[in-house]
């Protein structure tokens, strides 16, 4: 299957992933991060990634201090090992049971560049924190996860209990219906796609989309919800690239 058929339900394809893209995405699936430069050669060949262009996509990264370069191979930077540790939350996010309460953030500071007031948006929407108004920020409180102490010097946080229906609040929070239906396209996407390079690219955007997941509460969701089975998928991918990269010759 071509990777720029379009995905059931009309959303686009993932184009084929560049080679840093490739690497990136071995080192962050690899336990640990690092891999010799000889292994990254016999892996990257699979997906479509010659040696030279290899090479070439090492160096930029490591100029760039996405890698670093040891003894024994090619590491990822601390920078990235935190997106390695966000990716893993999103295909385990740590949950609890729910018992009604909702987490709610309100920003205090004032007087901040537009350049701090998007990064605060970006670290709160990492936090699966959704926008009710300016300023005014909450979720249900269903997730085990410190908030930084750093929120604490820009915003104020509560417990809460809305008024409003909580699947109706939900609903309006989030575009629920849209993030189901491109996860059931990115299901169909994995489930008939062979071809390695096309495969990785997929479960890129399986990553990208897990990203995105609000993890709400079960009875908030619909009985259908695909969230749990999109990270069964994924995670059974990742097992895939782990017998790869340990040289079992599984995978893709």
């Amino acid at each position: 299957m071509r990777t720029d058929d379009p995905l059931p339900g009309g959303e686009p394809a993932p184009r084929p992933l560049s080679a840093r893209s490739v690497v990136l995405s071995l080192l962050l699936g690899a336990h640990p991060p690092e891999l010799p430069a000889g292994e990254l050669v016999r892996l990257v060949a699979r997906f479509d990634v010659g040696g030279s262009t290899l090479r070439a996509a090492l160096s930029r990264m490591t100029a760039a201090g996405d890698l670093r370069r040891g003894d024994t191979g090619y590491r990822l930077s601390d920078r990235l090992l935190e997106r390695r540790r966000r990716q893993e939350e999103a295909v385990r996010p740590h949950t609890r049971a729910w018992d009604g309460d909702w987490e709610m953030v309100v920003v205090t500071a004032t007087g901040r560049d537009p350049a701090d007031r998007a990064g605060l948006r970006a670290r709160l929407t990492a936090l699966r924190l959704a926008e009710l108004r300016e300023g005014v920020w909450l979720r249900p409180a269903n997730l085990r996860r410190p908030l930084p102490e750093a929120l604490d010097r820009v915003a104020e946080r509560c417990a809460t209990r809305p008024v409003r229906p909580p699947r109706e609040l939900a609903a309006d929070l989030w575009p629920l219906d849209a993030w189901a239906a491109t996860a059931r396209a990115l299901l169909a996407r994995v489930a008939h796609t062979r071809r390695p390079a096309d495969r990785l690219a997929a479960f890129a955007a399986v990553v990208r989309h897990l990203l995105a997941d609000p993890v709400l509460p079960p009875a908030l969701l619909a009985a259908d919800w695909p969230g749990t089975a999109l990270r069964e998928a994924y995670t059974r991918y990742q097992r895939e690239q782990a017998d790869l990269v340990h040289g079992s010759g599984a995978g893709t």
